[in-house]
């Protein structure tokens, strides 16, 4: 796996070994920034959060393309080797916290200005997270999370707002964003 744009623009970062996870295809994270990008225009000094991190590659890519701060949300002992490996390569240890815990059961933090999460493809694990950033208040007022799925799933977007979906190969892209005006 390689960074797609940016300032690490075709580094090399290291997936986890074994099946414990699933890299976001190369397809999938082009099509995913580039729905983000067009929103967005930029990702300048946002606050990121990459729930199921697995190697980091959402949350890199992010950094890669100018985001203040990434925050790593994974529990597999591989994965958060391989994402601290990848933060030590990248020189990005300054801009990387990785939190050892469940992405569905997430402690009270900063909120955020745009989430990814990219859970296991299971029925109704989109939804299962997209409580989970609504109860723990992850997510900025305005601020935007991508949810990937099965292409067969949907998602319950609780108080969120759904902005865009896509079919990407046999995963799902979802936009949702929390409205400016919305009270936590």
């Amino acid at each position: 796996m390689r960074i797609i744009a940016g300032d690490w623009r075709g580094r090399p970062i290291e997936a986890p070994p074994g099946r414990a996870t699933r890299p976001t295809a190369d397809r999938v994270r082009e099509t995913l920034f580039s729905m983000l990008a067009s929103r967005l225009g930029s990702f300048e000094d946002l606050r990121i959060a990459d729930l199921f991190a697995g190697s980091g590659a959402l949350g890199f890519e992010a950094l890669s393309r100018g985001a203040a701060a990434a925050t790593f949300v994974e529990r597999d002992p591989a994965a958060l080797a391989a994402i601290k490996r990848n933060a030590e390569k990248l020189d990005a240890v300054e801009r990387a916290r990785i939190l050892n815990c469940s992405a569905l059961a997430l402690p009270r933090s900063e909120a955020f200005d745009l989430i990814f999460a990219d859970p296991p493809y299971e029925v109704g694990s989109g939804s299962a997270v997209v409580q989970s950033v609504i109860k723990a208040d992850w997510l900025a007022p305005g601020g935007w999370m991508s949810v990937e799925t099965s292409k067969s799933d949907k998602v319950d977007a609780g108080n969120l707002v759904i902005e865009a979906e896509r079919a990407v190969g046999r995963a799902r892209l979802w936009l949702l964003r929390r409205p400016s005006s919305m009270p936590s």
